[in-house]
């Protein structure tokens, strides 16, 4: 595509950081792992950050940190990447699906206490696109529940709620430097945490369960092969170093985007700075407006594509995907998540994209918001066929709730 969707930014430092790596005689478990590491529990503030191979090994070891186990539930939002739900599946246990904020998109704090069972272990915190969720009411309800909060901040690193950072707040939090991320290390990811039983637990699983000290290849646990290459670490490390930068970039984007698209009625542009909350911005999200409808999201994407630009469909829900009509799941009533769904439109959106490229998508994007509103029974060809616009939903309310 002439303007992708993402796209990482590499500079000359960290090119040179990685060929720095590849000039040592050690690629594994090195120098650099050590100093990432130093430098994500700096970042963070936090005692201890533990470096992986994607985000969702990160997850996978704090569940198993925390003892989640077959037949434990756990509480997630529908709306999100499918690895939080996959992570607890490979404990063996249910992820338990509730609802969303409509402003936020992210995990409604008031859904959480129906969802509670005798079996429910904890929750998974998804601050989705890099807003930061409603964390003060999440707490509180699991520490008078007794219950572990597990962050997942793969979307939000930077971002902060009321002066803490995401991430840091729950039991442990986790990272994910995919090359869409805000900053990358090709692959990999990083938990972060206070205490130092999950540190040491999770340093020994990720490498096999091997005792960190052991020089006789002594394992202590069940392990995996979740190791991060040197050459990740130091890639990571560079971009690490420029996250203020990166972020500060991030924002003007963001906000030259807002600026644009702010008159089109067409279009919900994704909130500002909340109250006591610091935006780290992951991706441009807008929602289509209750006028307008699913297939007029596939009609523009496909006429973006036709235009050389590339747009996404952020996300689809957990619960509506293939693999969780077979897999052990529980669902709530999902009004607002399945209103969203269909809704969300990710545009292109990465450092180095230029304020040309900018107003070309919007451009774009407010022409084709005012044909889909405007031609009432255009005929839309959809995978299903042609479809004649009739009839939309006017509320999430009008939704059907999902069954469990």
């Amino acid at each position: 595509m002439r303007i992708p969707l993402s796209a990482p930014d590499i500079n000359e430092a960290d090119i040179q950081a990685v060929t720095s790596v590849l000039r040592t005689t050690q690629l594994s478990m090195g120098p650099a792992l050590e100093e990432f590491e130093q430098s994500i529990a700096a970042k963070m503030e936090m005692p201890y950050a533990i470096a992986v191979n994607s985000g969702t090994s990160a997850l996978h070891l704090c569940l198993r940190a925390f003892g989640v186990g077959p037949g434990d539930e756990v509480i997630v939002p529908s709306f999100s990447f499918i690895a939080i739900a996959n992570a607890i599946r490979y404990q063996g246990a249910i992820p338990v699906f509730v609802d969303i904020e409509p402003h936020s998109l992210n995990l409604d704090p008031a859904t959480i206490e129906e969802a509670i069972t005798p079996r429910t272990r904890g929750i998974i915190v998804v601050h989705t696109f890099g807003f930061p969720a409603e964390m003060s009411a999440i707490l509180h309800i699991a520490r008078r529940r007794g219950l572990f909060v597990l962050e997942d901040a793969c979307e939000a690193i930077g971002a902060e709620y009321y002066g803490s950072k995401c991430g840091t707040l729950g039991d442990a939090g986790v990272f994910a430097f995919y090359p869409n991320k805000q900053i990358t290390a090709g692959e990999g990811g990083a938990i972060v945490t206070r205490n130092p039983e999950i540190a040491r637990f999770a340093r020994k699983l990720r490498n096999q369960g091997r005792a960190e000290s052991s020089g006789d290849f002594g394992h202590d646990y069940l392990g995996y092969n979740y190791r991060l290459s040197e050459m990740s670490c130091a890639l990571g490390n560079a971009q690490l170093h420029r996250l203020d930068v990166i972020l500060h970039r991030r924002e003007t984007i963001a906000a030259i985007y807002s600026e644009k698209l702010r008159g089109n009625q067409h279009l919900i542009v994704p909130p500002g700075n909340a109250p006591g909350r610091t935006i780290s911005w992951f991706v441009y999200v807008v929602r289509l407006a209750p006028h307008l409808d699913r297939k007029d999201r596939e009609w523009i994407i496909a006429e973006m594509a036709a235009r050389d630009i590339e747009c996404g469909r952020y996300f689809t829900p957990i619960h509506r995907q293939p693999v969780y009509k077979h897999e052990p799941c529980k669902t709530h009533p999902l009004p607002i998540t399945e209103w969203i769904d269909g809704r969300t439109l990710a545009l292109p959106f990465f450092n180095r994209i230029s304020e040309s490229d900018i107003q070309d998508v919007c451009d774009a994007l407010n022409e084709l918001t005012h044909q889909c509103a405007t031609a009432g029974s255009r005929k839309v060809e959809t995978a299903d066929g042609p479809h004649s616009k009739t009839c939309v939903p006017c509320h999430p309310c009008s939704s059907r709730s999902s069954g469990s």
